[in-house]
């Protein structure tokens, strides 16, 4: 009989307010170190490897005083993996979530920005709460938590569109172009563009928003997929937007792609930008 492993609900508010510090204060190494191959080997813009010079001497300024690297401190976006083996106790998961988003932006002085209804009141709730938090059970008896603070400037740029059977790959990469060119300098380039392929719209959505927290240069699994991953960065960056939409050859520093199986009559295709402030961290109990 396999045994259950209990996890106190305080365990996750402390992971998440951990994280989220963590993550409004400085960016993974791996965006940094592409940051830095733009600036020194690809950008060929005079003006857009000075934006890029900017860009990282503001990441370095961020993580060594421990201060927030762009003042859009985001909307709380959580990512849990509840082992199947798991047993909270102690509180409620989404409790347990929010308590540690709101410390976090309390204890770090970070830009609450979430209001309690989007059309009418627009009251900010002060806590930057609720988050939105996406769960999944895996097998297992641990518990995988990602978090991202998302600022607005790439959500409201992003796009979603279900094309019909008989368009493909190209029709793909033709929207992801259009996206980011109608987006123009709005998401901060360089950006991380995230794109979800089949299931249906929300699912798209989600696997848009996942895959720009993947690493710069992760390849999709599947060859025709990295190749379309690449030929469609190639794409974007030939707009010539460049850093900070002032002209050049880095738009984008890369773009992820993932794909589900999808009904017969359409395809849902979901495009999410993410800005080089592309924040993130994660830790597993």
């Amino acid at each position: 009989m396999t045994k259950v492993r209990e996890v106190e609900a305080s365990l996750i508010t402390e992971a998440v307010r951990g994280l989220f510090f963590k993550a409004n204060v400085s960016i993974g190494q791996d965006v940094y170190n592409a940051l830095v191959h733009a600036r020194d080997k690809l950008e060929e813009s005079p003006l857009g490897r000075s934006v890029l010079d900017q860009v990282l001497r503001n990441h370095d300024l961020a993580r060594t005083g421990q201060a927030p690297l762009c003042q859009d401190t985001g909307i709380a976006v959580v990512f849990i993996d509840l082992g199947q083996e798991v047993f909270l106790v102690g509180g409620d998961l989404a409790e347990a979530v929010d308590s540690g988003v709101e410390e976090a932006y309390r204890e770090g002085f970070f830009r609450k920005s979430i209001v309690t209804d989007p059309l009418f009141d627009r009251r900010n709730t002060g806590t930057n709460t609720p988050a939105v938090l996406h769960t999944r059970i895996v097998p297992g008896d641990r518990v995988g938590i990602l978090v991202a603070p998302r600022g607005f400037g790439g959500e409201n740029v992003s796009a979603l569109r279900v094309l019909s059977p008989g368009q493909g790959p190209r029709e793909v990469l033709e929207f992801v172009r259009d996206t980011v060119q109608a987006a123009g300098p709005e998401p901060c380039p360089p950006t991380l563009v995230g794109v979800g392929i089949g299931g249906t719209v929300e699912a798209a959505a989600l696997m848009a928003k996942r895959s720009t927290l993947y690493p710069v240069g992760r390849r999709n699994p599947d060859r025709r997929y990295a190749e379309l991953e690449l030929r469609t960065l190639e794409a974007v960056n030939a707009l010539g937007i460049g850093p900070a939409g002032l002209g050049g050859t880095v738009t984008c520093l890369d773009v992820h792609m993932d794909f589900a199986p999808a009904h017969v009559a359409g395809t849902p295709v979901a495009v999410n930008i993410c800005c080089h402030a592309a924040r993130r961290a994660e830790v597993t109990l």
